[in-house]
């Protein structure tokens, strides 16, 4: 149920609505395609979606492949949970967790395509250029100020918010691809991106990536 801003009654939210746990216990696929052209939203920063990676336990680049851990237990938390790990000892990566609870699966949000708040974002990454504030999980973390504090925190009601698409916006041309920065499971194509925001996305849209099917 969501609150009007008048005050007024809570009314049900719109189906697929990422601000509710029904839009992330589904297929981690159609998460990740649903969430390019959310806004992602934490203090005073916020950008839209542009690219995302689908993660599932049955795969091996799967932080869940090898069962339930001290370091993977939240990934096997509610849908709607943040997963926030450190990658190379260096940087945190923002991941969504999918499915029914007790099932390893989360999207991983690879870039936006940043709205608000530049100035800050500029200060904490220490670039000028608006493309290279968000362009890879590592570099949107740290431009929204993200950090492994908010692990295991809800995406539903929690510090980092996911809000639907704007109705204004056009809506976004998803492509898929290969993964990246992964060993294992190279082969799949579960990487989402927009191709109308590929100026935002973290590495260039290779020609072979192929259209969602609708």
């Amino acid at each position: 149920m969501l609150t009007p801003a008048n005050g007024g009654d809570p009314v049900p939210a719109p189906p697929h609505d990422p601000r509710t746990e029904a839009f992330y216990a589904r297929s981690v696929h159609a998460v990740a395609e649903a969430m390019i052209g959310c806004l992602l939203r934490h203090g005073e920063t916020a950008g839209r979606i542009v690219e995302t990676e689908s993660y599932h336990q049955e795969e091996a680049a799967c932080h869940a492949h090898a069962g339930l851990t001290g370091r993977t237990r939240t990934l096997f938390m509610s849908p709607g949970t943040a997963y926030v790990y450190r990658s190379y000892g260096v940087h945190a990566l923002l991941n969504a967790v999918c499915e029914e609870e007790g099932t390893g699966a989360a999207v991983l949000i690879r870039a936006l395509e940043p709205l608000e708040g530049l100035d800050s974002m500029r200060v904490r990454r220490g670039h000028e250029d608006e493309r290279a504030l968000c362009s890879g999980p590592g570099k949107l973390t740290q431009a929204l100020g993200i950090g492994l504090d908010l692990n295991a925190t809800s995406l539903v009601a929690g510090a980092i918010e996911v809000l639907p698409r704007p109705a204004v916006d056009s809506p976004p041309r998803i492509v898929l691809g290969e993964r990246i920065g992964i060993t294992r499971a190279v082969e799949l194509p579960w990487r989402f991106c927009d191709a109308g925001k590929s100026r935002f996305v973290s590495r260039p849209l290779p020609a072979a990536m192929r259209r969602t099917p609708r």
